[in-house]
């Protein structure tokens, strides 16, 4: 009797010790974590598989592979992945922490101290949306040679685009995406199975089937309430909620997503909005991160709260919902096949967020051009940092003011 009681205080413990390191390793990696979701990927297959041994290399394969095939912010989710099986749904939200907050406190400190300053007119702000500039040529650049290298998808891709310029509400990209995807079903209906594993996920179907319909709850009953009820807090946790649903291929889209939200409804004008997704560039963590500047300077720290949990909860829902189904989704032509579409109409959509509102609000004259041009020599092929490019971007705008 005494050994079990005293096992049965060692579990808390246990259970306790292991939340916690994996808060420390997430928060670890949240603060040195640069360079875009391609490199986190990085980061966490060194700390998580090589060093700690977590999971065996398939297993997060397999991960890996669920994470970039859900909208959301593609890290972010592997994190939360690992999180899940190895300390169950609470050590999920304990990676995530870990690994959001670190970027979340620096882009809130920012938004404060351009909302304190008066410094929106300034030439280092300036300088960073022509960063923004480069970075999302680059942007393109990358996620078209792999989401659209052939001719069916380039053409999506650039009917996408050229319907969001032409159409710019809310409601079109999220059909544009729709429309994709059932292209995508019939012309790549042959698209090839890749091999699988049994992963080892601690959450059973029905937990799945719960989160998930959550997740399409929210995404469906928030813009109603949001008309029915005026509250300010309502209305921006369903702008960054849906932002953070339809968010494929990776933490650029959020750009348009972001902006069709807080632009237009005169939350954030279109000059703090581009300084601010510039800034983003310069910190570690993901990129999603985002919105807690935004949230910043639509509602002070409360409101960046909100615009954090709001667009990073769909992530966590899909990872819980999509987890125990995993295989029967990867076995599934149709599936792969209107992802294949979906992901060209990705490629799309940020082509359409390069010229509005980027270049059109960056580049007013050649010296801009310039500065963008030597910007993305650095980061293409020179291949240093973006939190170099980012210094660099704000000292030319100084220069050029």
């Amino acid at each position: 009797m005494e050994k079990d009681t005293i096992a049965k205080e060692q579990i808390p413990i246990s259970k306790v010790r292991a939340h916690l390191e994996i808060l420390a390793v997430s928060a670890k990696l949240g603060v040195t974590s640069f360079g875009g979701p391609i490199a986190h990927l990085g980061y966490f297959h060194n700390e998580y598989i090589r060093r700690r041994k977590w999971l065996n290399e398939q297993d997060y394969a397999d991960i890996v592979a669920l994470c970039q095939f859900l909208p959301g912010p593609a890290s972010s989710q592997v994190g939360i992945a690992v999180g899940i099986v190895r300390a169950g749904m609470l050590g999920g939200l304990t990676a995530w922490l870990g690994f959001t907050l670190p970027s979340v406190i620096a882009l809130v400190l920012f938004a404060l101290l351009l909302q304190g300053f008066d410094i929106g007119s300034a030439g280092w702000i300036h300088g960073l949306k022509v960063v923004a500039v480069a970075i999302v040529v680059q942007a393109v650049l990358g996620m078209g040679q792999k989401l659209a290298p052939d001719r069916n998808r380039a053409t999506i891709a650039v009917l996408v685009a050229a319907v969001t310029l032409l159409w710019q509400t809310a409601i079109s990209q999220v059909l544009l995406i729709g429309i994709a995807g059932i292209a995508g079903m019939f012309l790549y209906k042959n698209t090839k199975i890749p091999n699988t594993t049994n992963l080892s996920i601690p959450i059973s179907r029905s937990v799945g089937m719960l989160s998930l319909g959550v997740f399409f709850g929210l995404l469906i009953l928030l813009p109603s309430l949001r008309q029915i009820v005026h509250i300010e807090w309502l209305a921006m946790f369903d702008s960054f909620y849906r932002s953070g649903s339809l968010v494929f291929g990776g933490g650029h889209v959020v750009l348009p997503m972001l902006e069709r939200e807080v632009v237009p409804t005169g939350w954030v004008s279109k000059s703090d909005f581009l300084a601010g997704y510039g800034a983003a560039q310069a910190v570690p963590g993901p990129l999603f991160t985002f919105a807690a500047y935004l949230g910043t300077m639509i509602g002070g720290v409360k409101g960046a709260i909100i615009a954090t949990i709001a667009i990073f909860l769909p992530a966590y829902l899909l990872v819980v919902g999509a987890l125990p189904f995993w295989h029967t989704l990867r076995k599934s032509v149709k599936v792969q096949g209107a992802l294949v579409g979906i992901n060209a109409a990705v490629v799309g959509i940020l082509l359409a967020a390069l010229y509005n509102p980027l270049w059109i609000t960056a580049i007013l004259a050649p010296v801009d051009f310039v500065l963008a041009t030597l910007l993305f020599v650095m980061l293409v092929f020179w291949k240093l940092p973006p939190w170099v490019v980012v210094i660099s971007g704000a000292i030319g705008g100084m220069l050029i003011s």
